[in-house]
C-alpha cells in the first residue's frame, strides 16, 4: 500500500511532462510581468494579475491570488521578485487547502463503501468514457474487483467504447441495446456488483447538455433506482471536465453543478495544452475536490490530484 500512497519520483516526471506546455506558458508571462524590476511593486502585481488570467486561473481566483501576495509585500516590507515563483506557489496551496480542496486517497486505500459507486457525468468529447476506463484499471491494478455500467445508451460508441475498455482490462461491462432506459442499466450494473461481490462500481452517463432540466431528471432518476439496491449509491459523483477547454471547463462545470450535486471533479487532456492554470481556478471557484488529472495517453497518465505537487510542478523553476 505504501507504494501507491507515495507520490513517487515516476508520479512527478509524469505530471511534470503532462504540464510542461502550460508550465512554459506561465513561465514565460510570470517572466514577462517582472522584467526589469527587482521589487514586487504595484506594477509587478498588475502584470502578475494579466499573467494569471491569461493563463486560465480565472479572474475571481486571480484576484485572491493577488491580495494574498499584497498582504505578504505590506507584511514582509521588501519583497524581491526572485522570490516571487516560491511565495505564488506557497501561497495557491494555501489557497486550495483552505477552501477544502483536500487531497484525496489514492487507489489502494480502503473504500468509504461496498461497492463503492461512482456515477460519472460530463458533455460529449471531454474523455469521459476514456477516464472511466483508465480508473478501472487503476482501481484493479489495486486489487479491487471492478464493474462497469454502460449507461450512456444514447451514443452506440459509447458503449461499444466502453466495452472494448472493459476487454482490454479484464473488468466486467453490464449493458443493454441501444436506445435502453439509462437507469435500468445502472439497476442492473450494482445488481450484478453486489450479487459478485465487487469493491468499485462506475457507472457511465449519457453526455448531452442542450436541455438542463431533462439532463436533471435522467441523472435523479439514475440516482433513485441504485439506491434500490445500495441505498447511499452514488457515493460520489464526479464530473469530467476537458482542461484543454480553458474557461469553457468552468462553464461546462457550472451547468453540471446547478444539474446534478457533483461531488469530485476529474480534469482531463492537460497534457499538450497550455491551460493547466484551469485546475487551480475550478478548484477554488467550485469548492468541489478535484480528485483526478489526465496527463496523457497511457492507462496510468490518470493521476491522483496532489494540489502541493500540481502547483509546484505549474510554478515552480527547479527541475529537481
Amino acid at each position: 500500500m505504501a507504494f501507491f500512497g507515495l507520490f513517487s519520483k515516476e508520479k512527478k516526471e509524469t505530471l511534470d511532462k503532462g504540464l510542461e506546455k502550460s508550465k512554459e506558458s506561465v513561465l514565460s508571462k510570470i517572466s514577462r510581468a517582472i522584467v526589469g524590476k527587482s521589487t514586487v511593486d504595484d506594477d509587478v502585481l498588475d502584470n502578475l494579475e494579466e499573467a494569471l488570467i491569461t493563463s486560465d486561473v480565472g479572474v475571481d481566483t486571480t484576484l485572491k491570488i493577488i491580495e494574498r501576495i499584497q498582504k505578504r509585500v505590506a507584511r514582509d516590507k521588501y519583497m524581491g521578485t526572485a522570490e516571487l515563483n516560491n511565495i505564488l506557489v506557497e501561497e495557491i496551496t494555501a489557497l486550495l487547502q483552505e477552501n477544502n480542496i483536500s487531497d484525496v486517497n489514492d487507489f489502494a486505500d480502503p473504500l468509504p463503501a461496498k461497492p463503492y459507486v461512482i456515477m460519472v457525468v460530463g458533455v460529449n468529447g471531454v474523455g469521459k468514457t476514456t477516464t472511466i476506463g483508465k480508473l478501472a484499471y487503476q482501481y484493479k491494478q489495486a486489487g479491487k474487483k471492478v464493474y462497469l455500467g454502460a449507461a450512456d445508451t444514447f451514443r452506440a460508441a459509447a458503449v461499444e467504447q466502453l466495452c472494448i475498455w472493459g476487454e482490454r482490462i479484464g473488468v466486467t461491462v453490464v449493458k443493454q441495446q441501444m436506445g435502453a432506459d439509462p437507469a435500468s442499466v445502472a439497476f442492473d450494473t450494482l445488481q450484478s456488483a453486489v450479487a459478485n461481490d465487487a469493491d468499485v462500481v462506475l457507472i457511465d452517463t449519457a453526455g448531452r447538455l442542450h436541455n438542463k432540466i431533462n439532463l436533471m431528471n435522467e441523472l435523479t432518476k439514475i440516482r433513485n433506482v441504485m439506491q434500490k439496491v445500495v441505498p447511499d449509491a452514488p457515493h460520489d459523483v464526479m464530473l469530467v471536465l476537458d482542461g484543454s477547454t480553458g474557461q469553457n471547463a468552468f462553464e461546462q462545470a457550472r451547468q453540471f453543478t446547478r444539474a446534478t450535486h457533483v461531488t469530485s471533479l476529474a480534469v482531463t487532456k492537460l497534457d499538450g495544452t497550455a491551460k493547466g492554470g484551469v485546475v487551480i481556478g475550478i478548484s477554488d471557484q467550485f469548492k468541489i475536490p478535484v480528485k483526478y488529472i489526465g496527463l496523457g495517453e497511457k492507462m496510468t497518465d490518470l493521476q491522483v490530484f496532489n494540489r502541493k505537487e500540481f502547483v509546484n510542478s505549474l510554478l515552480n523553476n527547479s527541475r529537481t
